[in-house]
């Protein structure tokens, strides 16, 4: 018999009367039968640990009722849909029964939350559920990249875009593939109270605050063998190298190919460009020796292949929305009223 897990919220919702000085955020994550324990778990996780800005109910359309998840886990909540009234942030975890109909009690909560100004935000096939109730209607939207083809065909007026671990258009949101919800409800929690707290959180978790790329890179492609060990000597070679000029034609010299055949091998592989990956593998090395050394930014610069800090901030801005010396402070100060000890 499988085990019942019996989830509690850490607390009830904040009364609107009770006079505190600093309102914490309403976060409702909604448990279903068929829904990805490791989804849940993560939603619940993430807000459930920052006490101090978050309270987290956890709600079904059959409270008090053993709900079965994708795992054959039984789960047990106590809130019912009118809890989606009162969040300010519903969380929406997949299912990997995609070609089910969600209740219409569902979704007709989901709808009246939005209309009021609730922020929805579906973590993987989740998103299936936020397009059933209408919510994806004319926006963009991503899932996991196995997904997303059958998103897009479901739901023609949704701008599936298959290759980004998350997207925010308005107050609806949405994630690729599980992990990736991690990514989002960081997110969240950077929108809504800043880097520090969203650090503070995934260093509890012992998890990037935040990755570059999308999930194009995860997406799996038929490279042939003999190419692929060609391509994996490049990848080596340029992580070794990355100081250097590292153009198209150096690696492709280095792969043994043409230019263009290199290029398109390349991208098949890979989902980027090879200007793009290098970029990527420059930024990475550069985040490792700020957090990791006391190199002077410009010496990270020149050891990543950027040739100046400024061009290393340009680069830092576009992807990672800070720049060296801030990245650099917010991983290497102390930390204070560690999140273990709430």
């Amino acid at each position: 018999m499988p085990p019942i897990v019996k989830i509690m919220p850490n607390q009830g919702f904040p009364s609107r009367k009770s006079g505190t000085p600093r309102r914490k955020q309403a976060v409702a994550v909604l448990a279903y039968d068929g829904v990805n324990a490791f989804e849940l778990g993560l939603a619940v996780e993430v807000f459930g640990m920052a006490t101090d800005w978050y309270r987290v109910v956890i709600c079904s359309e059959r409270p008090r009722q053993p709900l079965k998840a994708n795992n054959g886990l039984k789960v047990v909540v106590d809130g019912g849909l009118r809890a989606l009234s009162r969040a300010d942030t519903i969380i929406v975890p997949g299912s990997l029964d995609i070609l089910d109909s969600p209740p219409p009690a569902l979704l007709e909560a989901l709808r009246r939350a939005h209309k009021r100004g609730a922020r929805v935000a579906s973590i993987c096939a989740g998103a299936f559920i936020l397009a059933a109730a209408g919510l994806l209607d004319g926006r963009r939207a991503t899932a996991h990249w196995a997904h997303t083809e059958t998103l897009a065909r479901r739901f023609p007026r949704t701008r599936v875009d298959a290759n980004v671990l998350y997207v925010e258009d308005g107050n609806i949101m949405s994630s690729a593939g599980r992990a990736a919800g991690l990514d989002l409800c960081l997110h969240i929690v950077r929108r809504d109270f800043g880097s520090e707290i969203a650090n503070r959180i995934a260093q509890r978790l012992v998890i990037a605050p935040h990755r570059d790329g999308g999930q194009a890179q995860f997406i799996p492609q038929p490279v042939r063998k003999a190419e692929g060990d060609a391509l994996a000597a490049v990848f080596v070679w340029a992580q070794r190298h990355l100081d250097r000029d590292l153009t198209i034609a150096s690696l492709a010299s280095q792969a043994g190919m043409s230019r263009r055949t290199f290029i398109r091998r390349f991208e098949d592989a890979t989902g980027l460009s090879p200007g793009e990956w290098v970029v990527q593998a420059r930024v990475a090395k550069a985040r490792e020796l700020l957090e990791g050394t006391r190199l002077p930014i410009e010496s990270v610069a020149t050891e990543t292949g950027f040739g100046s800090a400024d061009a290393m901030r340009h680069h830092f801005r576009a992807r990672l929305g800070t720049s060296p010396a801030l990245y650099r402070a917010a991983f290497r100060q102390p930390a204070h009223g560690d999140l273990a000890g709430r």
